[in-house]
């Protein structure tokens, strides 16, 4: 049974092979579309990147350890109508002995520009998976929670 965690909250999920899912629904008002996405910051003891290819996002897709791989961009949410919109795979057996810590972060593109923020996004959430069995470990739902931020570090 999946966890739905609250603000703060820390779990350990004892897995390897994971899924990390983002997902939210279109913008159905007026105004530019909400993009938001899911990155992934590899670092070391002393809380440096090692080199750039340790920052996985939509446009650097594989980190050079192959331990995450980033399954690609949706601009607007709609690229599915019951699962995750953007993905990043993970394998925590594969990472890099320099890192020590990888940080998954949620933003929002061009979010000052268009005057957006995490509280007008419509189910917005972030999920890891079990990639073993496809079962959802935990969930966060985003919200009113962060009405006012437009980028969450969030594991």
């Amino acid at each position: 049974m999946a966890i739905n965690l609250q603000k703060g909250q820390k779990i350990d999920i004892g897995l390897n092979n994971i899924t990390v899912g983002l997902g939210w629904n279109p913008n159905e008002g007026t105004g530019h579309d909400f993009d938001l996405d899911v990155s992934a910051i590899m670092i070391d003891n002393n809380r440096i990147v090692p080199q750039d290819e340790f920052f996985v996002f939509y446009n650097n897709p594989d980190s050079p350890d192959s331990s995450l791989h980033h399954t690609g961009d949706d601009p607007t949410g709609g690229n599915s109508a019951t699962g995750d919109d953007e993905s990043i795979i993970v394998d925590l057996s594969k990472i890099d002995s320099r890192i020590s810590e990888v940080l998954f972060v949620v933003t929002i593109h061009e979010a000052i520009n268009r005057r957006q923020n995490f509280g007008q996004v419509r189910d917005s959430y972030i999920r890891i998976l079990n990639d073993a069995n496809a079962e959802e470990v935990c969930k966060y739902e985003l919200g009113e929670d962060f009405s006012i931020e437009t980028a969450i570090e969030f594991g």
